[in-house]
């Protein structure tokens, strides 16, 4: 769909109803050299933008591209239009690359190269200028893009790489789907998962998305299934009495009170998940731990000349930095 509504597809009508055996028509169809790999339509104008090779932009009334752009030879995952800066574009390369179009310049302005692929982004709808990656090193970065030199912020929890993300509209919170076969929501300034959503018969996750009113979350996983979760798994759907409402504002305001408590903040942490990913979480924390205790062997043991500078976590995945 279109940001204003006027583009959508529907089914020949029958004195009136809608005929619901018939196939339903398209309005245009645009053909492309290659195959497209994603797709992103405009905030505000009638234009959309494709990936494949390259990023190009797409008028609706032009049935070739009315802009295209190519940085590198690998093909491109993903592309996102910034829902403030109207003329900004984002994408994901297959070489590890996050790339970012002006459209106005008509051509590339700033690229970044991660340690690993970056599968899917998303701007956040309430602060703009920052976008959040879903990498396949398992973790989700946070960059804002007028410094992309170091992530504001790494979410980490998944054990094994992270397909999909999507903002909810508040821009307080996203969602992640991963191969490990979790739904998790995170916050946008918190490194750990808030809720964790999985069951027995659900397999790898390959897209999410939030409601338009943040209350649900939509999944889609490999075994041809389509799930939604509330966003907040204890919240009671329906409406609620007054008396009901003034419990729950008194629960709030205890948690709130008392969240600092080492003891009240082990129980709203405490999630419980399959022991096989307890298991692989765990040995990601030993590898850890054992790269830390070996980088402090070789920094007591060997000359101060000789030491490489410890590098911050938020900048540990970047590798370097393209104008």
């Amino acid at each position: 769909y279109s940001t204003s509504g006027g583009y959508s597809s529907g089914a020949p009508r029958r004195g009136g109803v809608p005929a619901m055996d018939a196939e339903p028509e398209p309005l245009n169809t645009w053909t492309g050299r290659e195959a497209f790999h994603a797709v992103d339509h405009h905030w505000g104008a009638p234009r959309f933008a494709t990936a494949s090779s390259s990023v190009e932009v797409w008028d609706w009334a032009r049935s070739t591209p009315v802009q295209s752009f190519t940085w590198g030879h690998d093909s491109v995952t993903a592309v996102r239009f910034n829902p403030a800066e109207r003329d900004l574009l984002a994408s994901a390369g297959a070489d590890r690359s996050i790339g970012l179009y002006d459209l106005r310049a008509a051509t590339p302005i700033r690229k970044l190269v991660m340690d690993m692929r970056t599968n899917a982004l998303r701007w956040n709808p309430r602060e703009p200028f920052n976008f959040t990656t879903a990498s396949e090193d398992h973790q989700c970065y946070t960059f804002d893009y007028r410094k992309l030199d170091r992530a504001l912020m790494v979410h980490k929890g998944h054990v094994s790489a992270v397909m999909d993300i999507s903002y909810s509209p508040t821009g307080r919170e996203f969602v992640t789907g991963s191969y490990d076969r979790t739904v998790r929501i995170f916050g946008v300034r918190d490194g750990k998962s808030r809720e964790v959503y999985h069951t027995r018969r659900m397999q790898r996750i390959f897209c999410v998305q939030f409601s338009a009113d943040a209350r649900f979350v939509l999944s889609g996983s490999d075994d041809t299934n389509i799930r939604v979760w509330r966003a907040r798994a204890s919240e009671k759907l329906g409406r609620l009495a007054p008396r009901e409402r003034a419990a729950k504002d008194y629960r709030d305001s205890l948690k709130r009170r008392y969240g600092h408590l080492p003891e009240v903040r082990r129980v709203a942490a405490q999630r419980h998940v399959p022991a096989g990913i307890l298991k692989a979480a765990k040995r990601k924390l030993e590898a850890d731990a054992k790269e830390k205790v070996k980088d402090a062997r070789i920094r007591a043991h060997t000359a101060e000349a000789t030491h490489k500078p410890r590098v911050p976590e938020r900048k540990k995945r970047i590798v370097k930095e393209l104008d």
